[in-house]
């Protein structure tokens, strides 16, 4: 299973650490924020890896190389501007192949253990569904949530009101109508899968941070290191 991991975004509410440092390469407790996606990839066996970039993406490349230091293989997409999350795969569908793939936010800190992919990913397969999205109790930032889970099956209106956490797996045909280089956000077409009954889900209650404020970057270092 191939894994992309979404990197090309400003990182605007960061400024001005993001200035000069793409933010998946921001430091947290003595690495690379994306340093710890790529060695917990590689530790429940998910080696194959696309990073897509485009803010400062050269540097990413230059930090990263081609994955050996981490025990993984890495792939590029370079987007030169940024094109949105739906955008982003959808560019790098080339990369990611035929099967089902998962996708992790690169902004992010998440203690989901990955071992899990390959029996979701047969879990979608005979479901015909077209996704999989982590969801997490909704955090003081994010009051209102995104999605519903019932069941296993992300609804329209029913259920537990839960936010999505930047963790997904999904069919290559969902990207398959947005031609390369276009930009599109990831909502809207999960909204229309969501509505024909084709995306599932599943509840994260352990660790997870979204990256996205000095401040949370400060609380994340803080609770790698201490353990609280």
């Amino acid at each position: 299973m191939k894994t992309m991991i979404l990197a090309a975004g400003r990182g605007e509410r960061m400024r001005p650490l993001t200035d000069a440092c793409p933010k998946p390469l921001l430091p947290v407790a003595g690495k690379p924020l994306i340093a710890w996606h790529l060695e917990r990839l590689a530790a429940a066996g998910l080696r194959d890896i696309v990073i897509n970039h485009a803010h400062l993406g050269h540097m990413i490349e230059e930090a990263l190389g081609d994955g050996a230091q981490y025990g993984v293989r890495i792939a590029y997409s370079d987007e030169g501007t940024a094109l949105e999350t739906a955008g982003g795969i959808a560019n790098a569908l080339p990369l990611l192949g035929d099967e089902p793939f998962l996708v992790v936010n690169g902004d992010i800190f998440c203690d989901f253990d990955f071992t899990q992919m390959p029996r979701i990913a047969e879990h979608l397969r005979a479901q015909n569904a077209l996704a999989w999205l982590l969801l997490i109790p909704n955090p003081p930032h994010h009051p209102d949530g995104d999605f519903y889970l019932q069941h296993h099956a992300v609804t329209p209106d029913a259920g537990e009101r839960l936010t999505f956490s930047g963790i997904g797996l999904y069919q290559p045909e969902l990207f398959a109508e947005i031609p390369r280089g276009q930009r599109a956000k990831l909502a809207p077409l999960l909204h229309d899968a969501i509505a024909a009954e084709r995306v599932l889900g599943q509840r994260h209650d352990g660790l997870w941070v979204d990256v996205g404020t000095p401040e949370r970057l400060t609380e994340l270092e803080h609770t790698i290191r201490t353990g609280k």
